[in-house]
């Protein structure tokens, strides 16, 4: 296998050579081509696999982009978004104005299988791809003609879900000769904070939730993070869905709003749980210990999750309420105690950063925001939440950070017109955001966090090196 250097030092074509289907896609392409060449040779994003993992080097990187807008505003780009239970698409301007965003759930399958099942996942996902890019087109009032490029979610998730997105990203680009970018999922989280709020410069610091991940950052540039913490076994997504589950709850809507709005009835100091790896003085976390906290709990209260709460007695309800803001209580201490310490760490490394953004789909929760607030604003720092639409996993995200890409020259070429379906298409299940910072390290990680693929820092770092200057 190549090494990862001579995989991200391959020049891309200029887009200006390739067939084009409109006159105004060629005006737009024309100037952003000429744009970023002041930059340097545009890279592919979409990098090949390597296991030569690169080490993090921490000095100050050379300012890239300084302003989330007001650049580029012609650009029109599709946003595809599979890695998990949702398919959702959009259109958004890189001036950030929002064109469309059309989300299709799974909630159905969540009830019946108590979770995400990945086959079913993956066949609920081709049953509607077509239909929610098509939706996104159509309420944006554009065609494939009028796009500038198409962002796609190829990492982390579930492989068999992120490759109907690529899959569909890739006809569509194919067909209409436009530019792709491949998008981690977990940097659109922390970037569409830079959509929300304009002001947002780097760095900044980001913790980001949702079901399948916990992830402490600090954001240095686009393409660039150092990793604080991570989960090394459950994600808080994961403790709030398995308690709605135990706790009988409706999961129609997934499990943590359901045991937020029953949290609400309950007393938060009626059940005892300990707060998880009180010990640790690093940035990690871990949910395992507390999900069977609350099991235990649930078992020695003789609640049947088989009886839905609705039909439940008074009783009964209020012990089940007691249960839900107990847990709550201490998931979102555990956000706490972290975030404090990789506040801590980050002004070391960056005394400058003035914000810190909290995103995916565990940000909606109301009290785990106003929890992260007063955190946040005693150690003198903003906090920047997106709006809960662009918390849950969505096309806009991926949209926004493929302009972000896009800006930087870093995207592919059209792929053929003509590939067949069974063609072998880039996907990281498995995929690490930034490379780890050294007292962030944990000796208990998981098997289930086994890297795969470099991260995203370190490939684009390894190929702004053989950038010539």
């Amino acid at each position: 296998m190549a090494s990862i250097v001579s995989n991200l030092s391959s020049t891309i074509s200029r887009l200006t050579l390739l067939r084009k289907p409109s006159l105004q896609f060629t005006i737009r392409n024309l100037q952003n081509f000429n744009r970023h060449r002041q930059f340097g040779t545009p890279t592919s994003h979409f990098l090949h696999n390597s296991n030569n993992h690169a080490t993090a080097h921490f000095s100050s990187p050379k300012p890239q982009s300084t302003s989330a807008l007001g650049k580029d505003e012609e650009l029109i780009v599709l946003g595809i978004e599979t890695s998990c239970d949702d398919t959702a698409a959009a259109v958004v301007r890189s001036n950030g104005e929002i064109l469309s965003q059309v989300v299709s759930s799974q909630a159905d399958l969540l009830v019946k299988y108590g979770g995400v099942s990945p086959k079913m996942a993956e066949g609920a996902h081709s049953l509607v791809i077509d239909q929610v890019v098509q939706e996104a087109l159509d309420k944006a009032k554009i065609t494939e003609e009028d796009l500038s490029a198409v962002a796609v979610t190829i990492g982390p998730g579930l492989g068999l879900c992120l490759r109907v997105g690529v899959r569909k990203a890739r006809k569509i680009a194919g067909t209409y000769a436009l530019p792709i970018v491949g998008v981690h999922h977990m940097e659109a989280h922390a970037l569409v904070a830079r959509l929300v709020e304009r002001e947002l410069q780097f760095p900044f610091m980001a913790l980001l939730i949702s079901g399948g991940h916990n992830l402490l950052i600090l954001a240095r540039d686009i393409g660039h993070y150092i990793q604080l913490g991570t989960s090394i076994d459950d994600a808080i997504g994961e403790a709030y869905d398995k308690t709605a589950k135990w706790l009988g709850l409706d999961l129609s809507k997934s499990g943590g709003p359901a045991v937020e709005q029953l949290a609400l009835e309950g007393d938060q100091d009626s059940f005892k749980f300990k707060v998880p790896m009180k010990q640790h003085k690093d940035c990690n976390f871990s949910y395992a210990g507390l999900k069977t906290q609350v099991r235990l709990a649930i078992e020695s209260k003789n609640i049947d999750a088989t009886i839905p709460i609705a039909s439940t007695s008074s009783e009964d309800r209020r012990v089940r309420a007691d249960i839900a803001a107990s847990f709550q209580r201490v998931a979102v201490l555990h956000l706490e105690d972290k975030c404090q310490r990789a506040i801590g760490w980050g002004l070391k490394i960056e005394p400058s950063i003035k914000h810190l953004v909290v995103s995916g789909g565990v940000a909606s929760n109301k009290y785990v925001r106003s929890r992260l607030y007063n955190m946040v604003e005693k150690n003198g720092l903003q906090l920047v939440c997106p709006p809960p639409s662009l918390c849950t996993d969505n096309g806009v995200m991926i949209a926004w950070t493929g302009i972000e890409h896009f800006r930087m020259g870093r995207y592919d070429t059209p792929p053929p017109a003509c590939e067949p379906d069974d063609a072998l298409v880039d996907i990281r299940p498995r995929w690490p955001l930034g490379e780890e910072y050294a007292e962030g390290r944990s000796e208990a990680r998981s098997l289930k966090t086994a890297r795969i693929h470099p991260s995203l820092t370190s490939q684009i770092q390894a190929s702004l090196e053989k950038q010539p200057l």
